[in-house]
């Protein structure tokens, strides 16, 4: 197989796109310094397209391993021919080449080979052939042999047929085709163990859908619910259709002797070997394709959410809501450094409201906090009631917000959390973390694995393994994207940076607390373990504010500092006029790209890079992304009607729909029908997670806790 054409066709990308590609990662360099640093290599592939190429890759790679070894161990049993060795080097796929591997794989002892063991696989050829004419009991009287445990006719023909029958279950074309036809003609069928008990999974309780129109969140859900003991869930495939199959491709002629015997070894060969295994297959296919898009869908989520725009220059207060154990505060600075907490206890048991209020009316004075970053646990509700009044008590301005807290119980008593604040307890280290995940939710949230972050649906029903690292790579592209000050970052931050691991990430703090602030990129050579390949790929993404080199500060590539003072002097500006933030106008300067790259010694689509980046140097891309929606008052689900208009923040998106934060501390739905006016295959189409979406109320129903809510609104 030609790996890279296939990638290419794959992709739908150019032939010599992903041959650069390939080579790039074979070298060892990273996805995000690949895509924004190795445009014109690669013809500018996103760091999107890179990851599906890499995934890809891998698989094809492996294919090819499986095949070296499947030949090489059919080779040595000396049955391989060039027939089968064409087929198997033209399969496509590690089921194809399964399939072709099958009859030749080292078996557990079978009815078959104890059938062979017996000395009947001639009889079985007899069978096979169809030419004989006598009965086939006729010709199993000569294999009646008692001291092979073959005591009678009906023994040697049972055994005769034992091996027709896994002659038939081991030919990869019947297989192919069978899996073909159960996939296009056969249904998802489930029921309930007990009709009678009451689950979230009732509307599957006598459900039946095609398999090949069964969306990917009904396939987990009914896993789910099987893997719960609720359900029995089963593929009904077209029996009748495959047998009729089978009889035309194995039975060459009427024989009358032969015939009917075959017709039971075909039957026998598809309920008894064929299709239990098919359905498994078919079953692990539709998993596998429902996890992928769930993964895919989890990435989006998380994608969104950590590109929120972070909330600068102000004072917040961090609120993590409870019960008994009371609400933990916990002030924070515009830097991210905690000036105090303390525990009120405004909510039940203790209702201490008037006591809360003038703690916090000390606190918003004391450290001039504007804004309130509420977590949306347990308690939420009654904290956001005791915020409102409190905030129409005040002279003083101030907000707050309602954040989604997955993830803050984990991080805090996370090793992480304890060594960054070793003084506090689970619940301080909470609220400081909701408060900075408000000020810079990236720089927050990279803290806390992926999967406890909560933006997905059926998280834990997945393949961990392939989760985690699709997350990871999401991580690792958002933070690239946005870059770090080199001097701030903390070492959770900067391991995603491109290059750097785990180890290196923790040397470059060290190297920062011991030497003082990094003066220019250059430095990072003389930190422990990072090279010069770590840092041909990170130096880009690490940003150097007020330091010697003004394009340090920028996300320009060192490699490219030559061409980039070169175009300042020919446009008539110096690296000082960067410092100051005067180059508004350089692209206006540049007459012909082409030439001016030609000058430079660089591509255009490096040149153009440059200009963006000295026209706005390190520009943040979540200065794009909707802003959270401040509040200063509340709402109740009693309080909603349908048909009233509210704007809302997308918490999470899901296949069916996605989930929208209209401050009454439910979240409403908004079914994927009710999206868009348009037709779409799945809500990320039209919504992202933290998106601000104007939507009305269609329905309320408080004792079950569900709001529907539609984004089709009459003009």
């Amino acid at each position: 197989m030609d790996i890279v054409r296939t990638l290419a066709l794959e992709l739908g990308i150019r032939t010599n796109q992903a041959e650069a590609a390939v080579k790039l990662i074979d070298e060892g360099n990273t996805i995000p310094f690949i895509s924004r640093y190795r445009k014109e290599a690669t013809g500018a592939l996103n760091d999107e397209v890179l990851r599906n190429l890499y995934e890809r890759l891998l698989y094809l790679r492996n294919l090819e391993e499986k095949k070296q070894q499947v030949l090489e161990s059919i080779q040595e049993q000396g049955k391989l021919n060039e027939e089968l060795k064409a087929k198997i080097c033209q399969a496509d796929t590690l089921v194809a080449v399964d399939d072709l591997y099958r009859p030749y794989r080292p078996k557990r002892r079978t009815r078959a080979t104890i059938a062979k063991e017996k000395g009947l696989e001639a009889l079985a050829n007899i069978l096979w052939l169809q030419k004989t004419a006598r009965s086939m009991e006729e010709e199993a009287e000569k294999f009646v042999d008692p001291e092979k445990e073959v005591a009678t006719v009906q023994d040697a023909l049972a055994g005769a047929m034992d091996i027709a029958a896994e002659m038939i279950s081991d030919d990869a074309q019947y297989r192919k085709d069978i899996r073909r036809m159960t996939m296009q003609k056969g249904l998802v069928v489930s029921e309930a163990k007990d009709e009678t008990a009451e689950s979230v999974y009732e509307m599957y309780y006598n459900f039946s859908e095609p398999a090949s129109k069964l969306a990917g969140h009904r396939v987990l859900a009914l896993n789910r619910g099987e893997k719960e003991k609720i359900l029995t869930v089963k593929i009904e495939a077209p029996k009748e259709d495959i047998l009729r199959y089978l009889e035309k491709k194995i039975i060459r002629n009427e024989n009358k002797n032969t015939a009917p015997v075959l017709r039971e070894v075909i039957e026998d060969s598809y309920k008894r070997l064929i299709g239990p295994a098919i359905e498994r297959e078919i079953r692990n296919e539709l998993t596998e394709q429902a996890q992928d898009g769930a993964i895919r869908v989890f990435g989006k989520n998380l994608e969104q959410l950590l590109m929120q725009p972070p909330i600068a220059g102000q004072t917040v207060l961090g609120w993590d809501p409870a019960f008994r154990t009371g609400c933990k505060l916990a002030v924070v600075d515009p830097t991210g450094k905690v000036l105090d907490t303390v525990v009120i206890f405004p909510t039940a048991p203790q209702n201490k409201v008037a006591e809360a209020k003038a703690v916090l009316k000390k606190l918003i004075s004391k450290y001039h906090i504007t804004l309130i970053s509420v977590g949306n646990g347990t308690a939420s509700r009654e904290s956001e009631q005791v915020i409102v009044e409190l905030l129409k008590e005040i002279p003083v301005p101030v907000q707050y917000v309602i954040v989604n807290e997955a993830g803050a119980s984990v991080y805090s008593a996370s090793k992480l959390a304890t060594e960054e604040f070793p003084n506090f307890d689970v619940g301080q280290r909470s609220a400081a973390s909701i408060a900075r995940r408000l000020q810079d939710p990236l720089a927050e949230l990279v803290k806390i694995d992926p999967k406890s972050i909560g933006v997905g649906q059926y998280q834990h029903d997945m393949n961990q393994k392939k989760l985690g690292e699709v997350l990871e790579g999401v991580v690792e592209d958002c933070v690239n994207k946005v870059g770090v000050d080199l001097n701030t970052a903390s070492a959770p931050l900067l391991e995603y940076i491109s290059g750097i691991s785990k180890p290196i990430a923790k040397n470059i703090v060290l190297y920062r607390e011991e030497n003082g602030r990094f003066t220019n990129r250059r430095q990072l050579l003389k930190v422990p373990k990072l090279g010069p390949k770590a840092y041909e790929q990170c130096a880009g993404f690490m940003r150097i504010l007020g330091g010697e080199q003004p394009l340090d500060a920028t996300s320009v590539h060192p490699e490219s500092y030559g061409p980039a003072q070169k175009l300042l002097k020919l446009c008539g500006y110096t690296v000082d006029d960067l410092a100051a933030g005067n180059l508004k106008g350089i692209s206006g300067k540049v007459s012909s790209l082409e030439k001016m790259a030609g000058e430079l010694n660089v591509g255009t689509l490096t040149l153009e890079d440059i200009m963006k980046e000295l026209e706005k140097p390190a520009r943040d891309p979540r200065e794009d992304m909707p802003k959270p929606i401040l509040r200063t008052d509340v709402m109740e689900m009693k309080d909603l009607t349908p048909g009233m208009i509210l704007k809302g923040t997308v918490r999470n998106v899901i296949d069916f729909g996605a989930f929208v934060d209209i401050g009454v501390h439910q979240d409403g739905l908004v079914h994927i029908s009710q999206i868009s006016d348009r037709f779409i295959k799945h809500p990320l189409e039209a919504v992202s997670v933290g998106d601000i979406v104007e939507v009305q109320v269609l329905s309320v129903d408080v004792n079950k806790k569900r709001i529907a809510l539609t984004m089709k609104i009459p003009k």
